[in-house]
């Protein structure tokens, strides 16, 4: 009954008329940042720490204030996934660099597809489903099944399909072999056992290394990839293959290729800080956390 609900409301505001969705989403985030305090003071610290002297406190609250819009537009845009059409995507989505999927793809060793929370990253996902590249996408182990199963619904309405942390890398190697795609968010905050630590925005983060040792173990590509909005059309940039190490030595080679991808993802993020999501304590795990 309560994911019949769920799916009912998706339903209701998946069919809200496109032109209504902009002011919806601008009002919605805006209550979002006046009551959230919590997420407000998170996002309000990590913006600072991230560019300290370079935004002032004015510039750091409009940041914020446009990641909460950001994320209530993302709420809005994902109800009407399970709608959504390959041919409702000319006009609303843009894709750049699809050539390098293209490319990738015809190897016949799969693509990791490394993007971030970043612009309506959901949409990411349903777009490339839907032209035809579904996506292995990693998502966290379930906490609230009614929720998660809803989820899990709204993102293989496009093709895509959902694989728990806990079971990830056999499947993904398995996704791989078979010239598939997998999709990995890697700006997370993970504990001490499941990453290392490289720099990202000027501090040290601990890092998810499954991304490095998955595309050391199965040589495929790795497509730094990310969608950017423009009020309520949006852009998928595709970018070149990133230049991963391979000395031999796979420690260093983990933890530099994890440095590499981080880099790629805290390009976007310095052109449009609007879009990421600072709401979450991504340097929360410290060199002294337990592991």
């Amino acid at each position: 009954m309560k994911l019949f609900l769920l799916k009912l409301v998706a339903m209701i505001v998946g069919h809200v008329p496109h032109f209504m969705l902009l002011p919806m989403g601008r009002l919605l985030g805006a209550v979002m940042f006046r009551f959230a305090r919590r997420h407000r003071e998170t996002a309000y610290d990590n913006i600072r720490q991230s560019f300290k002297e370079q935004v002032s406190e004015e510039e750091v609250r409009i940041i914020a204030l446009g990641t909460f819009i950001n994320l209530a537009l993302n709420f809005l845009e994902f109800m009407r996934l399970p709608w959504l059409k390959a041919s409702d995507l000319k006009g609303y989505v843009e894709i750049e660099g699809l050539e390098h999927l293209e490319t990738a793809h015809a190897s016949g060793k799969g693509t990791i597809i490394c993007t971030a929370h970043f612009g309506n990253w959901e949409l990411l996902g349903a777009t490339l489903g839907l032209i035809g590249f579904p996506l292995e996408v990693v998502v966290r182990n379930p906490d609230h099944p009614v929720f998660d199963n809803f989820i899990a619904w709204v993102r293989t309405s496009s093709g895509n399909n959902s694989v728990h942390k806990s079971k990830a890398m056999l499947r993904l190697m398995r996704a791989l072999k078979k010239n598939g795609n997998v999709g990995i968010l890697l700006d997370q905050n993970v504990t001490r056992r499941e990453g290392v630590f490289v720099d990202f925005l000027g501090r040290s983060a601990c890092t998810n290394k499954g991304p490095a040792l998955l595309a050391s173990a199965s040589s495929t590509t790795v497509l730094p990839t990310f969608i950017i909005r423009d009020n309520m059309t949006h852009r998928v940039i595709i970018k070149e293959p990133l230049k991963l190490v391979n000395t031999g030595n796979k420690e260093d080679d983990m933890v530099e290729n994890t440095a590499i991808m981080t880099r790629a993802i805290e390009e976007m993020i310095k052109t449009y800080p609007e879009q990421w999501f600072w709401v979450h304590r991504r340097w929360k795990t410290r060199h002294d956390s337990p592991m």
